[in-house]
């Protein structure tokens, strides 16, 4: 059984910041590509930003020059770095992560519960 776990969610003025961590436990071999989605009311969900497991980035164009992702693969962790945020910013942030329960199987992509971020003055 794999669970993840985000955090750092929470209500912040226009122009503050914000840190999201999700963390990934359970039966986990290897993690491939991890990410966060956001879903605003009325919306569908979509892609905020991706790392794979060597480091590399993608960021929707919103975001490019505000948010940063990071991981830490020893902690089985990606990070969301969320500076300078806009109203529109305000969603439920998903995290997931494409991993192996064991050497061999195939890889699924798991979600985690969400977090809301609000952005207001």
């Amino acid at each position: 059984q794999v669970q993840l776990v985000e955090s750092g969610g929470g209500l912040v003025q226009p122009g503050g910041s914000l840190r999201l961590s999700c963390a990934a436990s359970g039966s986990i071999f290897s993690i491939n590509a991890m990410g966060w989605y956001c879903q605003a009311p009325g919306k569908e969900r979509e892609l905020v930003a991706a790392i794979t497991s060597a480091g590399r980035t993608n960021y929707a164009d919103s975001v490019k020059g505000r948010f940063t992702i990071s991981r830490d693969n020893d902690k089985n962790t990606v990070y969301l770095q969320m500076n300078s945020l806009k109203p529109e910013d305000t969603a439920v942030y998903y995290c997931n992560a494409e991993l192996r329960t064991a050497r061999g199987s195939a890889q699924y992509r798991y979600w985690g519960q969400g977090t809301q971020v609000t952005v207001s003055s």
